[in-house]
């Protein structure tokens, strides 16, 4: 962010940014300088371990790299008015803020597994929500991310074969989406305009959409999945269905 901002005072577009985390060994060190070193470049660290930053140092001095030593001054400050000495153990700011980083996770699953990009993130989902198309199954799963929930999403296509892996879920674990005939159709055509293309096409075609909507009707049957209606409902709404199924689920798991 410190980069960022600074950047932005001169035209930051003609700025590269490469973040180097989780930076524990001086070999790593050695290879970022070494990059460094191919153009003209600035290295702003917060290494808080005092034989890194020594060889980041001279690394740097050796190759004509400026650096920027962001945290040690901060640390500095706070040994001042605090009286005690920093613990300079890297990476504690993680183990704080665990919760942050659980929630970064969990989107970064829901953006992995979005739209049944692979299903080998059904059997590691913590939730798995299933519909069909423009059911609003990404914005849920992202909701639910935020949550620090880890939900991959499968659509559902009468012409394309469930994914086997559903069948091997407990069914609180599955939530099935669905939503009236009419909402949808006025909303696929709202997507097919949006493309530039004609509102009439199949996609929004009512038949079609019975056809699709029964197809996933049948498939939340054989697995005995919660179903939520999503017609007419924000995806605050519809996550706190979710959630109430979830936890449930985890109540009994824990029971057991």
């Amino acid at each position: 962010m410190v980069a960022r901002a600074a950047a932005s005072q001169f035209n930051s577009g003609h700025v590269d940014i490469r973040r180097v985390p989780y930076v524990n060994h001086a070999e790593e060190i050695r290879e970022v300088v070494e990059e460094a070193s191919h153009s003209p470049s600035v290295i702003l660290f917060t290494i808080v371990l005092a034989e890194l930053r020594e060889t980041l140092l001279r690394e740097a001095s050796r190759h004509g790299i400026t650096t920027v030593d962001i945290i040690s001054p901060v640390i500095s400050a706070l040994t001042g008015i605090s009286g005690q000495a920093p613990r300079l153990e890297p990476g504690l700011m993680r183990k704080v803020d665990r919760e942050y980083f659980q929630r970064v996770e969990a989107i970064e699953f829901a953006v992995k597994y979005d739209d049944g990009k692979d299903p080998r993130g059904i059997m590691q989902a913590d939730m798995v929500v299933m519909g069909v198309s423009r059911t609003g199954k990404t914005p849920l799963c992202m909701y639910l991310a935020h949550k620090q929930i880890k939900a991959a999403n499968i659509p559902l296509v009468p012409e394309v074969k469930a994914p086997d892996e559903l069948f091997q879920l407990a069914p609180h674990k599955l939530i099935g989406l669905t939503i009236q005939p009419g909402q949808l159709a006025g909303i696929r055509q709202e997507r097919l305009r949006a493309l530039g293309l004609p509102p009439n096409a199949d996609y929004a075609n009512n038949e079609r959409i019975l056809r699709e909507l029964e197809y996933a009707k049948e498939i939340y049957q054989r697995l005995g999945c919660s179903i939520i209606d999503v017609t007419n409902k924000a995806v605050e709404e519809t996550s706190g269905k979710v959630l109430e199924v979830f936890f449930k689920g985890e109540r009994y798991r824990l029971e057991q």
